[in-house]
C-alpha cells in the first residue's frame, strides 16, 4: 500500500469554525476533508477554463442542431 503524504495548511479559526458548522450532517468527517474537496473543485475548474473554446466548426454544429430543433431560423 502506498503511503499518502500530507502537508499542513493554517486557516483562521473563525473560518475553521464556519466550516465545521457547514459540514455537519454531510459526508465530510473533518475540516481537512472539506478543504481538500473544495480545492480539488477549484483546481479542476481552472483546468476546464484552460481548454480551447468552441471552434467555428463546433459552433456551426450546435447552430445546426438548434435549427433542426426549431430554436433558430
Amino acid at each position: 500500500m502506498t503511503e499518502k503524504k500530507y502537508s499542513t495548511v493554517s486557516i483562521p479559526m473563525p473560518l475553521a469554525e464556519k466550516i465545521k458548522e457547514r459540514i455537519k450532517g454531510t459526508g465530510f468527517t473533518s475540516v481537512s476533508d472539506y478543504v481538500t474537496f473544495v480545492l480539488r473543485e477549484v483546481l479542476s475548474g481552472e483546468e476546464e477554463e484552460e481548454r480551447e473554446p468552441f471552434t467555428k466548426e463546433d459552433e456551426e454544429k450546435v447552430k445546426e442542431r438548434l435549427r433542426a430543433l426549431g430554436y433558430l431560423e
